[in-house]
């Protein structure tokens, strides 16, 4: 059988591509709590979307544990947590992303975005990130938006630069290690 691949200059290139249209499906405890156990009928038996093989893996365990102790101990920080990067156009769960929870006592939301390796190069950070800043504009007692990088993520950092982030410090994590601080005004993406 012979394919015939198409060289490169004849691909429809990406920034031809319609963007994906997104939002973020916020998940319950529930969802969470199976998640952190990698029992992905249980996820899905609670969640409002499907969810693929990948969100109950090993990669993203830590992140669903952490979100779990949170909206047990703070219900209020699920509407605001790590959600689904809902695909509306495939109907697909792509990746996650959300806030680390609501914002604190100077109006400053720290988000967060992961796309499932097998979706990714398809516009779908961008369109969460998009998505977070929105309503973080919308939101009155948001005032700033806050991402913590890596700095060998030089896909992250090269996405938040061109939405007016800019770099305000440093912070050690305990899980990530050295991570750069960078900073937006929430209002810059409003109505």
């Amino acid at each position: 059988m012979l394919v015939r691949v198409e060289p490169e200059e004849r691909a429809e290139p990406l920034e031809r591509r319609s963007p994906p249209r997104v939002r973020i499906v916020q998940l319950t405890a529930r969802v969470f709590r199976a998640l952190a156990e990698g029992d992905l009928a249980a996820a899905n038996a609670a969640s409002p979307v499907p969810l693929p093989a990948y969100f109950a893996g090993p990669e993203w365990r830590a992140v669903w544990h952490r979100r779990s102790r949170q909206v047990v101990e703070d219900p209020a920080s699920a509407a605001w947590v790590t959600g689904v990067i809902w695909d509306e156009r495939q109907q697909l769960a792509v990746g996650r992303a959300g806030y680390q929870g609501p914002p604190d006592r100077s109006g400053m939301v720290e988000i967060g975005y992961a796309v499932d390796p097998a979706c990714r190069r398809r516009g779908y950070a961008r369109a969460a990130l998009e998505a977070l800043l929105q309503r973080a504009a919308r939101e009155p007692r948001v005032r700033t938006v806050r991402a913590t990088i890596s700095p060998d993520n030089v896909a992250s950092y090269q996405l938040v630069s061109q939405y007016g982030f800019t770099e305000t410090g440093e912070q050690w994590d305990d899980e990530d290690g050295l991570e750069i601080i960078y900073e937006v005004d929430a209002q810059r993406y409003g109505a």
